[in-house]
């Protein structure tokens, strides 16, 4: 089995214009407007994690080796063996995110965490071509 990896970091183009677009709208609201300054601030206050993993460029990833799976996130880090793995569970959420979980065979679920998860077509694709059973599950709110 050829091994696959995937890293990502905070540190992108995409964050950094998320907070730029909604920097400027929010100033434009207050300049223009007459937007309330809480509740601009509030708004604002909702745009901090995407700061912090801008200023901090933590990394995440996650690879798939002969061996099993492993991942990292931050200082959180996991690996499971592909023997304790009865299949790969992707539920796409509401806001059309992806979360993937390694189902054990004995029913526990560990979450991968969001960042370090690859884009979902992707992962599947990878995970499907090494005869590993994925079940995707589509907008469901437990699980």
């Amino acid at each position: 089995m050829t091994p696959y990896r995937y890293e990502a970091t905070g540190r992108n183009r995409r964050t950094l214009v998320a907070l730029v677009v909604v920097w400027t709208l929010i100033l434009a609201a207050i300049a223009l407007l007459d937007a309330s300054l809480i509740l601009m601030a509030l708004i604002a206050l909702c745009t901090a994690p995407a700061l912090y993993d801008l200023i901090s460029g933590r990394s995440a990833g996650l690879a798939l080796a002969s061996d099993g799976l492993s991942w990292f996130a931050g200082r959180r880090a996991g690996d499971i063996a592909w023997d304790k793995i009865d299949h790969i569970r992707l539920d796409t959420r509401l806001d059309f995110s992806v979360r993937a979980s390694a189902v054990l065979t004995s029913g526990r679920k560990v979450r991968v965490p969001l960042e370090a998860t690859p884009p979902a077509d992707t992962f599947e694709t990878v995970l499907t071509d090494r005869g590993i059973t994925v079940k995707r599950h589509h907008f469901s709110l437990l699980g």
